[in-house]
């Protein structure tokens, strides 16, 4: 009798700089499970057509990152509410001929919050950045119940279609005015590549955020970011963005593989290692 391989991956372009495999390879070893997990390079030109042919060789689900997330979301055949909600897909599953959207960055990001302050329960909320993943973190604020959302982003034009679709809870805030819109705030979140190894500097002053607000990171290549230093020297609960990655993994894995993992201490070293 033959025994299945579940064939899992992320897609991606590029996709070489992605840390998935090495996640999901860890959890594959950890639980004794007969499965694969790998990166998948597909140009946006041929994402359709992969889509529709990986059912077929096998592949339970994927991963989907940039630049394909809305069009995964457009082309699947079903779709969480949250998933339409922020208007991109980043997880989909393969069940009967069909393409199951979901979307667990929020789930992600609100996870590695709580690993670090328990009971976190924000109120008044600066984002910097109006992208997909700002998107996600904007949702999963409105779940935890934060009555206020200031928003900034370099181009206005994208920061107002946020407004448009998750309603008067955002407000936008002049990029100029970026400092003072930290005024009262108890979490700040930055989803922009800004601070990222090889993109330009984050350029936020602290001086008017309150030494007890959470201040967050997506970014995790460098882990400490200068932003995160910056917290942390005035004495802000400082979280890097790898946790999300770590925990936006694990309803993927599994539906995919059926076994539901554990984020931990080695997990996060496997990830980090050169």
């Amino acid at each position: 009798m033959k025994t299945l391989i579940g064939l899992a991956g992320v897609i991606g372009d590029p996709i070489g700089h992605s840390r998935s495999p090495l996640l999901h390879g860890h959890w594959l070893r950890r639980y004794g499970l007969n499965g694969h997990y790998v990166p998948l390079h597909i140009r946006p030109e041929a994402f359709e057509t992969a889509l529709r042919t990986l059912p077929q060789m096998g592949f339970l689900g994927v991963n989907v990152t940039l630049p394909h997330k809305e069009r995964a979301l457009a082309l699947a055949d079903s779709a969480s509410p949250l998933a339409q909600r922020i208007g991109a897909a980043n997880t989909l599953v393969f069940r009967d001929g069909l393409i199951e959207a979901d979307n667990t960055d929020a789930y992600g990001f609100t996870a590695n919050i709580l690993d670090h302050v328990p009971g976190w329960a924000p109120k008044v909320a600066a984002v910097i950045g109006a992208g997909g993943a700002s998107r996600a973190v904007i949702a999963a604020l409105t779940e935890r119940g934060a009555g206020e959302i200031r928003l900034t982003n370099r181009s206005r034009e994208r920061a107002e279609q946020v407004v448009a679709d998750f309603g008067p809870l955002v407000s936008v805030i002049p990029w100029q005015e970026r400092d003072a819109m930290l005024e009262g705030c108890d979490t700040l979140i930055n989803t922009t590549s800004l601070g990222m190894t090889g993109a330009p500097p984050l350029e936020l002053a602290l001086g008017a955020l309150p030494e007890t607000a959470v201040v967050n990171d997506l970014v995790y290549a460098p882990l400490q970011t200068d932003l995160l230093r910056a917290a942390q020297t005035r004495g802000n609960p400082a979280i890097d963005g790898l946790g999300m990655l770590l925990h936006q993994a694990v309803p993927g894995f599994e539906r995919w593989f059926g076994q539901r993992p554990e984020v931990d201490e080695a997990l996060r070293a496997a990830v980090l290692a050169p």
